[in-house]
């Protein structure tokens, strides 16, 4: 027989579905006490597995990580909550996580699709306009249903953040991913790009820093979400204050990108604009932030729609299971309800994924 947890509650099924109990019986939910008695009673408010909805796996400065270095970052995910993982693009394939049962379970975008010399080095397959099309339908194929475009970057001839390619190149390349069933979201920095994006019929805004008021009822209407990734935008000055002397212009727009970046997130969400919460972990920001994130985000729309960002409304968008009767057990439970302080989220008490209590960061081993 298989050991019965019993989840003494309060048990969050929904932002407003609170259950007094349940249990965990052959690793999934179930609301109706089980004959055989419990092994294991364990308390505090119970939630799904938290959802990074911006992060990279396999991705470190430079390049790809060693398969060691993706299954710890994979497992500092899990131990703070994070149970779904949506891969926003790594150059390292992480498909042998999948088949793991101790870390996030991981929907992938395949590689980032961006400009020639118009990114980060080493983590991008980079084209010139003419060949994104084709990039783009082999990224469909690679990846879980997602492909990521770098839409904009600085462009050092002007000084000042430009879009990466034509709008007419990104209408075609996101008809092509839609053609194979794939998805598109893009990484935008600047105001111009996100008008070329939602003319294309875009998927998804990762960052969406030149949110302007003209672009939030479209957004809003055909529901396309944003993933704000505020922990990375808090690195704006930085990033300004190194650019400075060779670029002004550029340094004055991230910095005045930085300053209204809680606005434009409660605008979008006041609005009905779907948020999500991503961290953008890997490379520049540590795994493992997302407590962070969801901070940040309740500063903009409120505790429990950030918790929402993170929870039960990303697990709806991205198809993946909650906590309804029979759903797998993956679930994070907390001291407080984080609805009303989401700082409960920062220590959680107990991870479970499928039933089975989650590795605690720092145990990576080699890749079975």
């Amino acid at each position: 027989m298989h050991d019965v947890v019993h989840l003494t509650g309060p048990v969050l099924a929904g932002l407003d579905d609170e259950r007094p109990e349940a249990w965990i019986v052959d690793g999934r939910i179930t609301y109706h006490r089980p004959a055989q008695e419990p092994s294991e009673a364990v308390g505090g408010w119970v939630l799904p597995g938290l959802v990074d909805a911006h992060c990279h796996l396999g991705l470190v400065a430079g390049g790809a990580a060693a398969d060691g270095e993706t299954l710890a970052q994979a497992r500092t995910e899990a131990a703070a909550g994070v149970l779904l993982v949506r891969d926003c693009g790594s150059p390292a394939d992480t498909r042998w996580l999948q088949a793991r049962d101790d870390v996030p379970r991981l929907v992938r975008a395949g590689r980032h699709l961006a400009r020639r010399r118009r990114y980060l080095r080493g983590l991008a397959v980079e084209v010139e306009p003419e060949d994104l099309v084709e990039a783009v339908r082999k990224e469909a194929l690679a990846g879980d249903g997602w492909v990521k475009l770098v839409a904009d970057w600085i462009d050092r001839d002007a000084g000042d953040l430009a879009p990466a390619f034509p709008p007419d190149v990104v209408r075609a390349a996101v008809a092509a991913a839609h053609a194979e069933g794939a998805r598109v979201t893009a990484h935008t920095f600047a105001e111009e790009t996100i008008d070329h994006l939602l003319d294309a019929g875009i998927d998804c805004l990762e960052h969406a820093t030149g949110l302007q008021e003209r672009h939030i009822p479209r957004l809003a209407e055909a529901r396309i979400p944003i993933v704000p990734t505020l922990v990375n935008v808090a690195t704006f000055p930085e990033i300004a204050a190194r650019g400075e002397a060779k670029f002004p212009r550029y340094a004055a727009h991230m910095r005045a990108l930085w300053e209204r970046r809680h606005e434009r997130v409660a605008l979008a969400h006041t609005a009905g604009v779907p948020v999500y919460a991503g961290t953008d972990a890997g490379s520049v920001i540590a795994h493992g932030r997302i407590a962070d994130e969801i901070g940040e985000l309740a500063g903009a729309i409120g505790p429990a729609a950030a918790v929402d960002a993170a929870v039960w409304g990303a697990r709806a968008w991205l198809g993946a299971a909650g906590l309804a009767e029979g759903d797998p057990a993956d679930v994070v439970i907390s001291a407080g309800d984080p609805r009303r302080d989401v700082s409960a989220l920062r220590a959680p008490l107990h991870v479970f994924r499928g039933g089975r209590r989650a590795a605690a960061a720092g145990e990576a081993d080699a890749k079975a």
